[in-house]
Parts: structure tokens; sequence; C-alpha cells
């Protein structure tokens, strides 16, 4: 009979492509992951792991057992979503990403309603980034992870995930005071062909959206400085270094010193949801997503 934490441990190492990777994706430590592994061995009689350089490799026989192992565990999250749905209740753990200003602008609010309506449910949260976060749900790190794209960048969601869409939130463009168009009442970006922009992380969905956009509106950037934070962007802008697009979500308080003007050409970003599909009836995505949904009415 073959162990079910045993297949999880063998289902991360795949996933993770390390043993380190797999004991941080289950939250045991490396020592724990080696030794289910070794009993899994010895269960099946036959090798399932092999030396490849510093770390290991799965064997023919592991990358087979692998393969079984993540359709079982995903008939057994089904069964448990089907257990939960017939029973109504929202308990156990529920284990959520957000990107940084979802995070801030979302999380402090259904994160305490979800605590008040369901007691019995215990929530683990943190920050990522969209596809780190997406990354996390098919790997089964995370329950539920909220991500975004853009108007005019969408991102693909991979098969077997679910998504709800959450909010539109709309971007502004936020300078200093001082800047010759901060009296406008809407500005186009080709003004700012001039400007030194503050961006996100290079490689950053956020930051390829902008560096796209501008050029699309024929404004080469010009990339001053990088944050990954909206309030340390508007930090920045504060001190006069630069220019940036400030979405709605997790914007206030805004600093002294910095003017926020609407673009003529109407910027907006799609917040959702997104949970594997096999575990679609758990009451606890469901009411995850009606506290995420209320906190989105509240944003303004």
């Amino acid at each position: 009979m073959l162990n079910l934490e045993r297949l999880r441990t063998l289902d991360a190492l795949a996933r993770h492509g390390s043993v380190s990777g797999a004991a941080a994706g289950l939250h045991i430590t490396t020592s724990a992951v080696s030794q289910q592994l070794a009993k899994l061995e010895r269960e099946v009689g036959q090798q399932l792991l092999a030396k490849n350089g510093r770390g290991v490799r799965l064997t023919d026989a592991g990358r087979l057992l692998a393969d079984h192992a993540a359709r079982i565990l995903s008939h057994v999250e089904l069964a448990q979503s089907d257990l939960e749905a017939q029973r109504g209740q929202v308990v156990g753990e529920l284990r959520l990403s957000a990107f940084p200003t979802a995070a801030r602008g979302l999380f402090p609010t259904a994160l305490a309603g979800l605590r008040k309506e369901h007691p019995g449910l215990r929530v683990r949260s943190c920050e990522l980034e969209p596809e780190r976060g997406i990354a996390g749900v098919i790997r089964g790190d995370l329950d539920l992870a909220v991500v975004l794209d853009w108007y005019n960048k969408p991102m693909p969601v991979p098969d077997g995930l679910v998504k709800a869409p959450l909010l539109d939130d709309p971007a502004d463009v936020a300078m200093p005071a001082g800047h010759p168009l901060a009296g406008r009442d809407e500005v186009d970006l080709g003004e700012f062909a001039g400007d030194e922009w503050i961006t996100w992380g290079d490689g950053e969905f956020c930051h390829e959206w902008l560096m796209f956009t501008l050029r699309s509106r024929g404004v080469e950037p010009i990339v001053g400085h990088r944050a990954a934070e909206t309030h340390t962007q508007l930090g920045l802008v504060a001190a006069g270094l630069g220019v940036c697009i400030v979405p709605l979500l997790g914007r206030h308080p805004v600093p002294e010193g910095i003017v926020i003007v609407p673009l003529r050409q109407r910027l907006r970003r799609h917040v959702y949801a997104v949970w594997r599909a096999d575990a679609d009836r758990r009451p606890s995505i469901r009411a995850a997503v009606r506290a995420l949904k209320s906190a989105s009415d509240t944003v303004g």
C-alpha cells in the first residue's frame, strides 16, 4: 500500500526539483524529505532517486511514480473538496497569496472578515508577484492567489485553474507637485517623453507592461529607479526623482508633495482570484472569494 504523505513528498520533489525546494513547499525539514523518500523506495522496492552533482534527480521509476502521485493527489484534493462541500463547514487551513498592493489593500479587510465569520478556519498569507502566485497554486503550495493583468496585456490562466474577478483597478500618473503638468485635469502618456520613470523590478509583469504601454504611445522610457511597492515609488516621486503609474488599490495615504492626475487613455488593471479547479467546491475557497469581493467593494 502506497503511503499518501510519501507520495506527496515525491510530488513536491518532482515539482520543485530539489530536496530543499520540496522541504520549503511542504514546510518540513530537508531531513524529513529524505527520510520519507527513503521509506517510499523501500515500499516500492525500486530506486526513485539518483545523485546529480550535489543534488538528486528522479530515476525513470521515480518519474513514473511521480506522474501517478500527481494524479492521485489531485483525486484526493477533489474528494476532500466534495466532502467539505457536503459538510458545508468553513474549517481547516487556507493558504493565500497576493501581489503587494492587493496584500495591502485587500487582505486586512478580507482576512479580518474571514476570522470573524469563520473562526474554525486558519488562514496563512504571503506576498507574491502574480506569476509566482499562479505557480504556487499550480504546485499545490497555495490554495488561492490574488493576481492581476492589464487591460492591454492579459495574463493567461493555465488549464486546471478557475478565476473570479475581484475589481477593475484604475491607474493614474503620480508626479511631484512642481511638475509642469501637475495643474492639468488629465494628461497623455506621450507628454512624459522627457521624464524619468519610477517602475517595478526588471522582469516583473507590471514593469514589462509599463515598457510595452509607453512604447506603444511613442515614448521610449527613461527608467530612473525601481521599487516593488507602490508607497516606495511614491516616496521617490515626492522627492522629485521621477513620475510613476499609481493604481487606486493600495494607494492611500498619498505622501505630501505629490499630485495624481488621471490619464486621457484610461488605464486599468484587472484583479482576480485563482484557485485549482479540483478545489472549486471547497467552502473555504468560496468563503475567501466572498471576503475578497467584499473587501474589493470598499476600494476607492
